[in-house]
């Protein structure tokens, strides 16, 4: 089933390059909201449901050379169907929010751009497993990709495969970041992601209320 969703909850995103501190400021989304008394799911892609957490493994460990575009763009749509089918709609009709630290933009960004698969190839297969479905808020965490890369040194993970990739590559991710926000005003807030913790996560809970909290 590839038509949208009916949902009861909202479903929020956070995208962007590697070291760009996601993470940190997704966990702490979910805390400010769940101290509003807003029943909230934190989950992350790849990954976030059985057989999309396997998949997450043969994505991001291994060479750099290990798939190629076509390979990578076919399992993270195999593991984004599991995350929507068994997390994330599930959730959404019950009335929960939905965190998510990635979704189909970085897809776009990392295949369509970073690896120069194209726009149009990456769309048909979002079409075909996602449909029409798509966050109602995203942050796109944007940074220089020489600093977010020098954040990940050190980091003590295996899933390291696209960091191993060079700076052209890290390059063409950003733009391809930072040109889906422009196409996507309605759903994208572009987020500067140099400053401090404290900082962004003000930032992030003062949009989130003025766009869905009224």
């Amino acid at each position: 089933m590839t038509k949208e969703q009916p949902h009861g909850g909202k479903f929020i995103t956070l995208e962007g390059g590697d070291g760009s501190g996601k993470s940190t400021q997704a966990r702490l989304l979910a805390e400010y909201l769940r101290q509003q008394s807003i029943e909230t799911l934190l989950t992350r892609e790849p990954g976030g449901a059985p057989g999309a957490d396997e998949i997450r493994q043969l994505i991001l460990t291994g060479d750099p050379d290990r798939w190629d575009a076509v390979g990578e763009t076919l399992l993270f749509y195999a593991s984004r169907r599991n995350h929507l089918r068994l997390t994330i709609w599930p959730a959404l009709k019950a009335g929960t929010w939905v965190i998510s630290d990635r979704f189909a933009d970085s897809t776009m960004a990392y295949q369509g751009y970073g690896n120069q698969l194209g726009e149009a190839a990456v769309q048909r297969v979002h079409d075909f497993a996602v449909g029409a479905f798509k966050p109602d808020l995203t942050f796109i965490f944007d940074m220089p990709p020489a600093e977010g890369l020098r954040r990940t040194t050190g980091r003590t993970h295996n899933e390291d495969r696209f960091e191993k990739m060079d700076l052209a590559f890290h390059g063409r991710l950003r733009e391809g970041f930072l040109d889906i926000a422009r196409k996507n005003p309605d759903r994208c807030v572009v987020i500067d992601a140099t400053r401090e913790i404290e900082s962004i996560q003000e930032e992030l809970r003062r949009i989130l209320k003025a766009r869905l909290m009224p």
